[in-house]
């Protein structure tokens, strides 16, 4: 019977990661496309390529959620992969949820969301410092400093390019915009492809199919960022036009800017403090921070503030879904 969840985790997993993927493919590549920088087919094709290659380059936010999030030591190797289980299934449909109203929340408050859900309906332990602080943090922090940090820079760049000709200036960074995109995808796959890595690797250490001594196995690793690049490849078109002309009318030079800021905080989050944060959080408020820079009313702040529910619903939400889903399978799978 375990053997046979671990293999429902994996495939859940990799549906999660899927999703993830076409969920989130518009934060890479929605103001290139928005601002003709790119073409739709090619930016997809793009951020499926440095997704996949942004999934092998680390580990550290995997192990962040394999270790950090819920306790399962004193749980059989049953309960915890029905734990895992449902967690999975939470954050696959609040995901689904958002996608169809084309809201870009969090795939990853999703997955700790529903971790965090499935173990408190298990009666097992969360790992609430480690959440407050690699999780909550962040989850605060990240959008405010790409929003101020979008902000500053792009005062900065048109105050520097104040006198330059406008229509030369925009084919310049309509260029540029191509290494900026391909930057964040590869932020992104750094970032989200590791969460789905570090569920099927908590799977596998459950039941001792892997050695925490070894680290993650190169097979998941392939897996998780083969699953991501596809979801990514297969598009995401509701949430794209959300963040590529709902919050502001983008255009090169601001395009350029908001994709910059946002790889650079994915990056420092990965590499230096191996926090999960949200590419949909960092890449949305540098949106709306190189737009109020325009004039505050660039910003459509009504669209911002269902961006902003659905940001504070997606943990307790997906957590929610997790526990109900965890009440609902446990007696069956324990048959």
């Amino acid at each position: 019977m375990e053997a046979a969840l671990v293999v429902v985790v994996i495939a859940l997993a990799l549906g999660f990661d899927y999703t993830n993927g076409f969920h989130d493919a518009a934060n890479a590549i929605a103001t290139s496309v928005s601002t003709r920088a790119l073409t739709p087919r090619v930016a997809l094709t793009m951020a499926a390529v440095m997704n996949f290659v942004g999934a092998l380059l680390g580990t550290a936010v995997a192990e962040t959620i394999a270790t950090s999030i819920v306790d399962l030591k004193d749980a059989t190797g049953h309960q915890a992969l029905v734990v895992i289980v449902c967690a999975l299934v939470g954050a696959i449909t609040w995901n689904l949820i958002t996608w169809w109203f084309g809201l870009p929340s969090s795939s990853t408050h999703a997955l700790i969301g529903g971790l965090v859900g499935a173990g408190l309906a298990a009666s097992l332990g969360v790992y609430w410092q480690s959440v407050y602080e690699k999780v909550v943090l962040p989850m605060v922090f990240s959008p405010l400093v790409g929003f101020l940090l979008a902000f500053a820079i792009m005062v900065g760049v048109l105050w520097l390019l104040r006198n330059a000709a406008p229509a030369k200036t925009m084919r310049r960074f309509r260029l540029a915009q191509t290494v900026s995109a391909s930057a964040m995808a590869l932020g992104h796959g750094l970032q989200d492809a590791q969460k789905t890595m570090g569920v099927i690797y908590l799977a596998l250490l459950t039941v001792g199919w892997a050695n925490p001594d070894d680290g993650i196995p190169l097979w998941v690793k392939v897996c998780a960022a083969a699953a991501i690049s596809a979801g990514t490849y297969s598009g995401g078109w509701r949430i794209m036009r959300t963040l590529g002309r709902k919050i502001i009318e983008v255009d090169p030079a601001r395009g350029f800017v908001a994709e910059s800021v946002s790889a650079t905080v994915l990056y420092v989050n990965a590499f230096v403090l191996h926090a999960p944060v949200s590419t949909t959080h960092t890449v949305t408020s540098a949106i709306m921070g190189v737009g109020a820079t325009k004039r505050a009313s660039a910003v459509r702040w009504g669209v911002a503030k269902n961006i902003g529910i659905a940001w504070v619903l997606t943990i307790p939400a997906a957590a929610a879904v997790a526990s109900l889903f965890y009440f609902v399978l446990n007696p069956i799978l324990n048959r």
